[in-house]
């Protein structure tokens, strides 16, 4: 991806990128808000949200029965299904697409569990290459902080559980996330992700983050917008 030329489209692709807890997923949701109050059409589509593969990716990690290569491939599935579905037909109408993640978790994420970077490189090249690609950077500690503050438990598989790291899930969360920074890192040059720093209040951030997209909207198709719901997808996006 980092060699292909933008996508022929008419409409634009913004990913957010970055481990659990940099606040991605709330920038990305600011922004959402932003361009559709300028009239930008908006769709929105998250990583491990395609129905296809749903119900498959839950039963393994509740039996924790994945490894890093079914993760790999299930999670390659997914991504397939959704660009066919919810990513090329926007892109063609000329709507603002919004994902959540998109295939640098995959680089980052599989690499750290030990699948081999090129083999899980070739497996996304049909991806469409995003108009602009966040890379939310933030410690891992005040990334760990931010998670336990907010929530009840440490997700098993964002701990990286199902490596031998510690038997300890905090030391665990430490040890592979560290990892998968240390991949998302060695991405910015080789696929020119725009570097946010995640330490910075919300509104620095989404200040940053609006007057980079501004530049990339140049020629986007304006058109006036409602919201809907795609009930099959789980993913809202908004029409004229």
């Amino acid at each position: 991806m980092s060699e292909r030329p933008p996508h022929p489209f008419p409409g634009r692709l913004f990913v957010v990128e970055g481990i659990d807890g940099s606040g991605k997923s709330t920038q990305l949701a600011l922004l959402r808000k932003w361009l559709e109050s300028e009239e930008y059409g908006t769709y929105f589509s998250a990583w491990n949200s395609s129905a296809l593969v749903r119900g498959v990716t839950r039963r393994g990690k509740q039996r924790r029965m994945l490894t890093p290569m079914t993760f790999s491939l299930i999670h390659a599935t997914d991504f397939a299904d959704r660009t066919e579905r919810h990513i090329i037909p926007p892109l063609k109408a000329g709507a603002v697409v919004l994902a959540d993640r998109y295939v640098y978790t995959a680089f980052a994420r599989d690499v750290a569990r030990g699948v081999n970077p090129a083999w899980v490189r070739n497996l996304y090249r049909f991806a469409v290459p995003p108009t602009l690609a966040f890379y939310f950077r933030i410690p891992v500690e005040q990334a760990l902080q931010r998670i336990i503050g907010g929530r009840d438990a440490i997700n098993y598989y964002e701990a990286g559980m199902d490596q031998p790291l510690s038997p300890d899930i905090v030391e665990s969360f430490r040890l592979f996330q560290g990892a998968v920074v240390r991949e998302y890192d060695r991405m910015v040059k080789e696929f020119g992700l725009v570097v946010i720093d995640a330490t910075g209040s919300i509104e620095e951030q989404q200040d940053e983050m609006r007057s980079i997209v501004i530049g990339a909207l140049t020629g986007a198709r304006k058109t006036r917008i409602r919201r809907w719901v795609d009930v099959n997808s789980s993913t809202t996006a908004c029409r004229p």
